[in-house]
């Protein structure tokens, strides 16, 4: 009997950016993280690619990258998002699909639809470019095509299929309750099926109406439902016993959201890890593979007919993407979702309209406007850069208010299309973070479709009269549109609110430039150069010149900003006038959205913060020196009170190694011990100590010395940094170096 192994998770997130700022702005709901992509990449990303094995005594005797050993996709959104904010959590994705690629011949990745829209209910142009995207972000970033495409919500339809197989595209995989019938290939005596016919352990081929076909795997069900709802991954053990007795000749294939591993299941990453590590070593005569080896090796005996459209989590096909089906998640049961078809229906009709502008102006700036549309994801991926792109596609001779208008058709078409993601409709209420992240796209189409020539109140009108038919289910939104009114319009960024925001980032910082000088704010979508006028106005004004580039964008808008030189306390009450065009309105930082008034307080709370431990690291310089012996019975500082604003800032000095007589030592580590306990700045000091020991340890060469001793003075004075990354790191350097043995030792290193 030849039994087979693949796990698979499915790693999305949709996309979070402002679509002015290309940036990820604070979401309160993922406190004390900045956003949900960050705190998700902690609890579950990341430690994918370093998950923990432990002996009896806890020690750690392997750190396993995950990865290398299970099937996963994760989407355009997430991987780019991680690429800038996360890169070794990148690179080990990529690393662990070259390392399987080596070993078996396939690789673990897959790609998935580019903005996770729910294929069968897209246009058929969205198909292809949801495909296309991906297909080049796949390949830019694993550097091979794509064997195997996840579709969003595994929701298929035939003409989905139909765009992955004409896209290369060799497999997917569904869910058993997707499937309707089944015969052998060459066969026509079909057979009904269900999940408790199907025999899930061997690929099917669905042959399609053009003469392609593609491949299809069924996962199992109930053992997958119990990975992601029934606490299977309380214990390594217990999953391995599941996944064995389940086990039979052929493949057992899971999947599940790859987010259950350690963000929805605490410790569901070190599970994994055990259970995957049984399976390396042959286990029970089991045998890990990926989806595209086992392809290889078992070509597809059987074809499938699908239950059309049908997706994995919805039990009436995809109505959850466009009505109130019942099928919802959010924690109010009580409430409707009658929001949901008036929300489909009002980005449809701004679609339609996005492609008839498209289609009216781009044959004047393209040599092939379809061509241009489908390639622009290269320019998305990075492997193509703009200036080839344009170069390649943008008529010769085009002027550059022509180049201009060009690059906004392509992002107005990229917004578009981001503002379908699942998730939008996914949870209960339209006024969840989801929706209006996918209104807020919208409008940011909306205004680019404005800024080349369609009339853009025309356009907010239609669209905010489809949303007042979507009701909310909390009483003072009332509907659709106050959501758009009250929680999405005031999103929309101008190069006026452009260059207000930024001078009032940079004052919030304390970063203004001084007369004469200049400073910039710099976000991936756009970048803000503060300009000061040598010498204040005679009116006791601040004058200053904004230059504002977007990107991709061939122009710059230029901004005069001027202010009152006298700030008011609060600086969002602070009116700054800008002028653009020779019209003259005035900014406040109070009409900011919640999000980027949070951004700037964010500014504001990390420059202060910097300050302030500046000026105590000076003081706990001398102060530390000045601390007499420790007498009999002392158990803390005369006049506590007043040394405790210099805690962090002396128990630095101490964990830096502050070369101290004992006495003194004596009473200094009483008194930090004592002090230190639930004192508000141990988490920033603990983020300062962890990033001095990453400094240590990355040094040419290491110095593990350093690094030990600073660990060490740090647990004598009761505090508790986070070592996980430095154990990362140390376990990397196996064997280990001479000088190590004692940090691995206080990291908890079995090596």
């Amino acid at each position: 009997m030849d039994k087979y192994l693949c796990i698979h998770g499915h790693f999305y997130q949709p996309p979070r950016e402002d679509p002015w700022l290309g940036k990820i702005l604070p979401e309160g709901s993922a406190a004390p993280f900045r956003h949900w992509n960050q705190r998700i990449t902690r609890e579950s990303y990341t430690p994918m690619a370093f998950a923990r094995r432990l002996d009896g005594a806890g020690a750690i005797t392997e750190i396993v990258n995950c990865y290398e050993w299970m099937s996963f996709n994760a989407g355009p959104t997430l991987m780019t998002w991680l690429a800038r904010s996360a890169p070794g959590t990148h690179e080990a994705m990529v690393a662990a699909d070259k390392a399987s690629l080596k070993r078996l011949g396939h690789g673990n990745a897959m790609a998935q639809v580019h903005h996770h829209v729910i294929m069968p209910l897209a246009k058929t142009r969205d198909k292809e470019l949801e495909v296309a995207w991906a297909v080049d972000d796949f390949t830019a970033r694993f550097d091979r095509a794509p064997e195997g495409m996840w579709l969003a919500e595994a929701a298929v339809d035939t003409p989905s299929l139909e765009v992955l197989a004409a896209h290369g595209v060799v497999f997917t995989i569904l869910s058993p309750t997707q499937a309707k019938a089944v015969a052998d290939l060459g066969s026509d005596a079909w057979r009904p099926a269900d999940p408790g016919n199907l025999d899930i352990r061997e690929p099917y081929l669905v042959e399609l109406p053009s003469g392609r076909s593609i491949s299809v795997f069924f996962y199992d069900g109930p053992l997958s439902r119990a990975v992601a709802f029934e606490r299977l991954l309380a214990d390594g053990e217990q999953f391995w016993r599941r996944l064995s007795g389940a086990a039979g000749d052929g493949l057992l294939s899971l999947a599940t959201d790859g987010e259950t591993y350690g963000h929805h299941f605490k410790f569901g990453d070190m599970a994994l890890a055990y259970a995957l590590a049984q399976a390396r070593e042959g286990r029970d005569g089991l045998r890990i593979t990926n989806f595209g080896a086992y392809l290889a090796m078992r070509p597809p005996r059987r074809k499938a007919a699908l239950h059309e459209p049908s997706a994995w989590s919805c039990a009436h096909g995809v109505e959850r993407w466009r009505s109130d089906c019942g099928c919802t998640d959010g924690g109010h049961p009580g409430w409707n979702q009658r929001w949901r078809a008036p929300l489909r229906e009002a980005l449809n009709m701004l679609k339609d309209a996005v492609d008839a502008h498209y289609d009216a102006l781009a044959p004047a700036l393209f040599t092939s406007p379809d061509e241009a549309l489908l390639r622009y994801g290269r320019v998305l991926a990075g492997s193509t850069e703009p200036a080839s792109f344009q170069k390649t596609f943008f008529v010769k001779g085009l002027s550059a208010a022509g180049r201009d208008k060009a690059w906004k058709l392509l992002s107005m078409q990229q917004w578009a299309l981001a503002s379908f993601a699942s998730c939008a409709w996914f949870f209960d209420e339209i006024s969840r973070l989801e929706p209006v992240n996918s209104l807020t796209f919208a409008l940011r189409a909306l205004e680019l479709a404005r800024a080349t020539g369609v009339n853009g109140a025309t356009g907010a009108t239609g669209v905010t009269a489809i949303l007042a038919l979507a009701p909310s289910n909390l009483a003072e939104l009332g509907n659709g549109q106050t959501v758009w009114r009250t929680m999405v319009a005031p999103r929309l960024e101008t190069p006026r609110t452009l260059a207000g925001q930024a001078a009032l980032t940079l004052l919030a910082a304390g970063r203004f430039p001084a007369p004469g000088e200049s400073a910039a704010v710099a976000w991936p979508g756009a970048t803000v150069t503060v300009s000061r006028t040598a010498a204040q106005s005679a009116g006791g004004r601040v004058e200053a010149k904004a230059s504002v580039a977007v990107r991709h964008e061939s122009g710059l808008d230029s901004v005069t900003l001027s202010f009152p030189a006298e700030a008011p306390g609060d600086l969002t009450a602070l009116p700054i006038q800008t002028v653009m065009d020779g019209a003259d309105l005035v900014f406040y930082g109070r009409d900011l959205p919640w999000n980027k008034r949070q951004a700037v307080a964010d500014a504001f709370a990390a420059a202060a913060e910097q300050a302030l431990w500046d000026q105590a690291a000076t003081l706990a310089a001398t102060g530390v020196w000045l601390i007499p012996e420790l007498q009999e019975a002392q158990d803390t500082l005369t006049l506590a009170p007043l040394w405790a604003g210099l805690w962090p800032a002396l128990a630095w000095a101490r964990v830096q190694g502050a070369s101290l007589s004992p006495g003194k030592a004596a009473l200094l580590e009483t008194y930090l011990r004592r002090a230190g306990r639930d004192n508000p700045a141990r988490d920033a000091l603990h983020a300062r100590i962890e990033a001095a020991m990453a400094a240590g340890l990355s040094a040419a060469p290491p110095d593990f010395s350093s690094v030990a001793g600073m660990l060490e003075r740090a647990r004598e004075i009761g505090l508790a940094p986070d070592v996980w990354a430095l154990q990362n790191a140390l376990w990397a350097m196996r064997p280990l170096p001479a000088g190590a043995a004692l940090l691995a030792e206080l990291l908890g290193l079995s090596v």
